[in-house]
């Protein structure tokens, strides 16, 4: 539970969470788990050469099986990926079902692999309601045209995206709103409706088919035949389906309401067939079943009757449902569709109470995002941070993968190619993946990667911090982290090495949940650290091969960031001394430091390893200056410039920087703690071993402890990679918006190179470093990310936290000119917080209602049906802030979330000068009168259940009085309040669109649980004084710059 004012209280959505964590009901069995993109994964390549991409295009997909899990549009699936439930259509057009999201693979994209749909993650709780958007093309999709158009474009130039192809134009596409929603007291019984809205201008088809599957388990010759699961006809609209693990399951269909002339309802046509390839038509070959997977495909696109099983039996159903009566649905209105998946073998679905369910799942969500983030804030900020929060969810997938079974082969297949066991990841053998896990992307990057999944962790924490553990969890148990101490990195090589921030992720954790809901998981930080003593060890012994305590570590995460590739050996010889390999190692040693001094104060046992992380942290402190302990053998530090750089080392005192100003040399900022004497006066074996280390090893204390010997505020130690001088210098550097200080944050390259490109000339080839703030103009790591201009959230969010650290221990001492050359100096917690403002500003409405992530684009900015819904992009233009890469990177670009909880409240809009620091009092005056008075301004869902709304229109077989098709046309059945456009006059047919789908969301919201529950709404009351009563308090503390240590640091 969020506890506020010293005081607890359980949202509806709060206690299910603890239900499941207590396992007295299980409501994470069933989530939206199902990839977006199962084809062209490492998982599914079986190839003699490990090309991914060629061995399972999209092509095959809706004809081939998987054997590794399943793809679809808003899919639900069981923790393990046996039985999926996901949704497919047809428009009359289309050469196929849109049965999966379409995009190009690596080699068909101008900037590698690139999803090219539209469709929005709205919504979604862990896991009892979930909302999801597509807009899908009235036209025929436009699949020939994005293959040969980019196809046709080079690095240089922009990808050339859907909106780009004008099938959207005259608003001829469906708005699909696709939601899933469990019953109150019961996980297992699951409720879907799909809403599907005609934005054009005339009456349109359209085709909805419901899919229920399993995933093939019985074609590899590893389970036994009777385990083999079903799919039948049970009665009419009823199919039942059965598997050993999940028992028994019913899918009860629901009659649509018409939409033609004839007001007839219309009937689902239920369609049978197996889960197996179409061996056939992939490869002449002959068939194990009559009834194969792509039987659905030929039955309505091609009208093959023969195609499915007349039995109504197999392994995949499906419900067609067919809009085109009279042309098909009118301008304005909606087809809607309804089913339950459920344990029990009834045989009527009450629509109304069916979409009472609905709506009361949409208020309890309401409730449990403001909830965590109950300080005032701009509707815009709000509507970003929710929907980020829904892409975290969204990106949770399960993923399959067993080494030994996929480097060799199954028992009733062929087996794999000689030689390919040696192509990737020979080494880990003992890998044994069978978890539901946070990916990156949801399409781009359906897999886990390592490093993201820490920053994925701190979002996570905020709403659902069990899943939150359980990932750096799993990440160091003995199926996933190598017995060498190795983390996995991502499927495409997992022993590549990623920047070691699992620490980091596990004590921010750690104190995240302490802090917003007042749980201790002491096993949970003891277990992940014994096992991270490890992975220090092996980045020690493997990345430090000298012992000098500079590290290597290859390319880190960063792609192309370096002059050359730091996989590879270096074409010049030599090794390379990495800047940022060896800031991270420093950066590691401290966080492993804190959470030693945290478990100390419980057992003193740790109080002897946190003082051997203290150590090894001062002599890589020493080394990143000094080399070997000479003070005249500079290593990476370049006084003359003020910067950390690379460098290529030939043993001795052959050495040659690489000047290349880059987050390379921002990275060492990363390493800096602070410690409060309270808590070293609590720990005296500590406090003895760390002024021993002060009087009998001076020689390195005189040159790297400078920040031990001077206490800073509130008598702190601050232990840190750079000094005040060090940090003043890069810190004008950082923030010289002509070098890093974006108006969208930090650029992972100086603009300096724009003019000033450094290159080096090897053996008569150049290697070239220059500022790119767009997408890459290379094919290195495969094209599709930049790490030469462009902004990333991740290496932003853990500067901001370094700030706040630096502000913690000098305080008002130390002001910095912020941006360089505008006259204006704050301390270093300022710039944290307009670094913050800065990124926020990459989302949010500028004054003139644009969002910079767009691009200029009008209908992603204007557009009613568009503009209040987002992208999560993977990075940002170093120059514009428009959003490139992989389009629902929900994992750490969700971070904005965060950003927005900590500085949403005072965040002004994009290109309003700051306010002066004297003048926000008015502001706060303001604000904390407004948000000190419970309920406020009330959206519409948070009025009384006895108050008008509009109805769902629903079939003539519903007992509702309220089947009209009066719904709102925004498709958010909570909102019956007309928008205002820019005239101030009401827009008719739009509702509330043009308002962003969760302004104004508060706790003012009322559930119809709580009338019929007097204690219950006795003891939502008194939450309700304690949370307005903590809102006074934090607004107050903004006001008066409060610090809050208990954010970072072990304290005591």
């Amino acid at each position: 539970m969020v506890v506020f004012d010293s005081h607890e209280y359980l949202t509806e959505e709060e206690r299910r969470l603890k239900e499941d964590r207590d396992r007295t009901k299980y409501w994470k069995k069933w989530g939206s788990y199902v990839a977006e993109r199962q084809w062209a994964t490492v998982r599914e390549d079986y190839s003699a050469d490990g090309d991914a991409w060629s061995h399972f295009p999209h092509d095959h997909a809706r004809s081939r099986a998987y054997r590794w899990g399943e793809d679809g549009i808003a899919g639900v699936c069981d923790t393990h990926g046996y039985q999926n439930i996901a949704f497919a259509f047809w428009n009359e057009k289309d050469p196929f079902l849109k049965e999966r999201l379409f995009g190009l693979s690596n080699p068909q994209g101008n900037h590698g692999e690139s999803l090219k749909e539209a469709h929005f993650h709205v919504d979604n709780t862990p896991h009892s309601y979930m909302k999801f958007l597509y807009k899908y093309p009235q036209k025929a999709f436009p699949y020939e045209d994005l293959l040969a158009e980019n196809a046709k474009r080079g690095k240089e130039d922009k990808e050339y995206q859907i909106l780009d192809t004008g099938v959207f134009d005259e608003d001829r596409y469906w708005d699909i709103f696709i939601e899933t929603a469990k019953e109150d007291d019961d996980p297992g019984e699951l409720l879907f409706r799909v809403t599907a809205w005609n934005r054009g201008p005339e009456r349109a088809p359209l085709h909805i088919i419901p899919h229920v599957w399993f995933r093939n388990t019985w074609s590899w010759g590893r389970e036994p035949a009777e385990n083999k699961p079903s799919i039948g006809v049970h009665d009419e609209n009823l199919i039942k389906s059965k598997h050993n693990q999940l028992g028994e399951r019913y899918v009860l269909l629901s009659p649509s309401p018409g939409v033609g002339p004839s007001g007839d309802d219309v009937q689902p046509e239920l369609l049978f067939t197996e889960n197996e390839t179409n061996f056939e038509l992939l490869y002449g070959g002959k068939n194990e079943s009559q009834y194969v997977k792509d039987a659905f495909h030929r039955r309505i696109v091609n009208g093959e009757k023969g195609a499915v099983n007349p039995a109504q039996a197999g392994t995949k159903a499906a419900a067609w449902f067919t809009f085109n009566e009279g042309g098909g649905v009118e301008p304005g209105e909606c087809a809607v569709v309804r089913f339950r998946f459920s344990k029990k073998p009834e045989t009527y679905l009450d629509e109304e109470e069916f979409d009472e369910i609905f709506e009361r799942k949409q208020q309890e969500a309401d409730d449990f995002y403001y909830h965590i983030s109950p300080l005032p804030m701009a509707d815009d900020l709000r509507n970003i941070q929710r929907q980020a929060f829904a892409g975290m969810m969204w990106c949770k997938q399960h993923y399959l993968f067993i080494w030994e079974e996929w480097a060799n082969g199954d028992p009733a297949q062929p087996p794999p190619p000689p030689g390919r066991k040696g192509i990737r990841n020979a080494a880990w053998r003992h890998l044994h993946c069978d978890d539901i896990l946070s990916m990156p992307d949801s399409w781009e990057y359906p897999f886990f990667a390592a490093w993201d999944t820490s920053f994925h962790c701190i979002t996570l924490a905020m709403i659902d911090p069990d899943f939150a553990k359980k990932q750096l969890d799993l990440f160091t148990r003995e199926w996933y982290c190598h017995p060498n101490g190795q983390l996995p990195a991502y499927e495409w090589n997992f022993g590549d090495v990623n920047p070691p921030v699992h620490a980091w992720a596990t004590f921010r954790v750690f104190k995240i949940e302490r802090k917003l809901y007042g749980r201790q998981d002491l096993d949970f930080l003891e277990r992940v650290f014994q096992k991270l003593l490890l992975n220090f060890t092996w980045w020690v012994n493997r990345k430090d091969v000298d012992g000098k305590n500079v590290f290597e570590g290859g390319f880190l995460g960063l792609d192309n960031i370096g002059l050359f590739n730091r996989s590879e050996p270096l074409p010049t010889g030599g090794t390379l001394e990495q800047a940022d390999s060896t800031g991270w190692m420093a950066f590691y040693c401290l966080n492993m430091l804190n959470i030693a001094l945290e478990l100390a104060k419980h057992r003193r046992i740790y109080e002897d390893i946190a003082t051997k992380f203290f150590e090894h942290f001062i002599l890589i402190s020493d080394a990143m200056t000094f080399r070997m302990g000479e003070k005249e053998a500079q290593s990476l530090w370049n006084e003359q410039d003020g910067f950390y750089y690379d460098a290529i080392s030939w043993g001795g005192p052959w050495i040659q920087q690489l000047p290349v100003r880059s987050l390379v040399g921002l990275i060492p900022l990363y390493a800096t703690l602070t410690l409060e004497p309270e808590l070293i006066n609590k720990l005296p074996a500590f406090k003895k071993r760390v002024e021993w280390f002060m009087n009998n090893r001076c020689d390195v204390a005189e040159r790297t402890m400078h920040s031990i010997r001077t206490r800073g505020k509130g008598n702190r130690i601050l232990l840190s990679l750079v000094n005040k001088d060090r940090l003043v210098k890069i810190l004008e550097r950082m923030l010289d918006e002509d070098e890093f200080f974006s108006p969208h944050g930090i650029r992972s390259l100086s603009k300096h190179h724009k003019e000033h490109p450094y290159s080096m000339e090897v053996n008569g080839q150049v290697f070239k470093v220059g500022y790119v703030p767009g997408d890459s103009d290379s094919g290195l790591f495969g094209g599709n990310s930049n790490w030469r201009g462009p902004i990333w959230l991740c290496v932003n969010f853990l500067l901001i936290e370094s700030l706040q650290r630096f502000y913690l221990f000098f305080g008002q001492n130390l002001q910095v000119e912020c941006p360089v050359g505008s006259g204006d100096y704050i301390h270093l917690g300022h710039v944290s917080e307009e670094i913050q403002h800065r990124l926020q500003h990459l989302f949010a409405r500028d004054n003139e209602g644009r969002r910079s992530i767009n691009g200029g684009s009008d209908t992603l900015d204007f557009d009613p049906h568009w503009r209040d819904y987002l992208w999560f992009y993977e990075f940002f233009d170093g120059d514009t802030g428009r959003g490139l890469g992989a389009t629902h990177q929900c994992g750490w670009t969700g971070l904005i979330a965060r950003m927005i909880h900590d500085t949403g409240v005072n965040c002004r809009l994009p290109q309003t000068p700051r306010t002066p620091r004297a003048g926000m009092s008015h502001y706060f005056d303001d604000i904390i009168h407004r948000s000190t008075h419970p309920h406020g301004a009330q959206t519409p869902s948070m009025l009384s259940p006895t108050a008008p709304r509009l109805g769902l229109r629903r079939s003539s077989t519903s007992r509702s009085l309220a089947a009209r098709s009066d719904y709102s046309a925004n498709g958010d059945d909570d909102d019956d309040f007309g928008a205002e456009d820019s005239e101030g006059e009401e827009t008719p047919g739009v509702a509330a669109a043009s308002k962003p789908p969760y302004a104004g969301a508060r706790r003012g919201s009322v559930n119809p649980s709580l009338l019929h529950d007097p204690a219950r709404a006795r003891e939502r009351a008194e939450a309700d004084a304690h949370l307005h009563s903590y809102i006074s308090q934090q607004l107050e503390r903004v006001q008066l710059e409060r610090e809050e240590v208990e954010e970072f640091e072990a304290t005591p």
